[in-house]
């Protein structure tokens, strides 16, 4: 299996390429629209086919370079199930399967962030994680039909049932991190770890966070696949 983590500095936001190293085939997941250039050279240099460009959720601090890619490569794009999406060519649940040759991608429905987001266990040992669980934090809960208690239940009762050995994924990062482990995040993220659900919510309610810088135009873009007005 090929696997590379590629970086947005802007966005703080991590892109993940996916692609059995024998059929060529390859996956994207969280692409943005800044860096459709640096990923569509890399997928050429390495001569894979890109089948599907994937969205852990509805962001709201980048636009997906979905429909660019779409139209450089005739790839897919894939959603969640319930996302606020018409554009999507493929809506994916619980227990469905992503994999490209003989690389499995198993969705995990993990919402709480968002009221649909999803996380990716790749290849049984390693799990995409998106913005339900960071390395030592999670995402915020306070818009797009977030909920605290239901990203509670996701990350205890879904991602942290994981064997403890699982490397963990996340979608971003702001402090120079780049992978962890269930294991690890179990015992050492403060968000979580010795923490009640009602301790949880009580924290994350209460994190007066600003909105994201590019969340008024991320959104209603995002809900077109990428596509930006002219």
């Amino acid at each position: 299996m090929l696997f590379r983590q590629l970086f947005d500095a802007q966005t703080s936001t991590y892109t993940y390429l996916i692609a059995d190293e024998s059929t060529k085939e390859a996956v994207l997941v969280d692409p943005v629209i800044e860096q459709v250039d640096r990923d569509y050279k890399l997928i050429k240099e390495l001569g894979l086919n890109l089948y599907y460009c994937i969205e852990t959720h509805i962001h709201a601090d980048h636009i997906t370079a979905t429909y660019k890619l779409r139209k450089l490569t005739g790839c897919l794009g894939v959603v969640p199930a319930k996302a606020k999406v018409n554009c999507a060519d493929i809506r994916i649940e619980e227990g469905d399967n992503l994999g490209v040759g003989g690389v499995n991608i198993e969705v995990i429905s993990t919402p709480g962030h968002t009221s649909c987001h999803m996380a990716y266990l790749v290849g049984e040992d390693r799990v995409l994680t998106g913005d339900a669980l960071f390395i030592r934090g999670c995402g915020r809960t306070d818009f797009q039909n977030g909920d605290a208690g239901t990203l509670y239940d996701s990350v205890t009762q879904k991602l942290f049932t994981l064997p403890d050995e699982t490397l963990v994924y996340p979608a971003h990062d702001y402090r120079g991190n780049t992978v962890s482990t269930i294991g690890e995040e179990k015992q050492f993220n403060s968000r979580f770890a010795r923490r009640t659900r009602e301790e949880f919510i009580e924290l994350m309610n209460n994190l007066d966070l600003p909105n994201p810088k590019k969340m008024m135009e991320a959104v209603p873009a995002n809900e077109m696949c990428g596509k930006v007005a002219a």
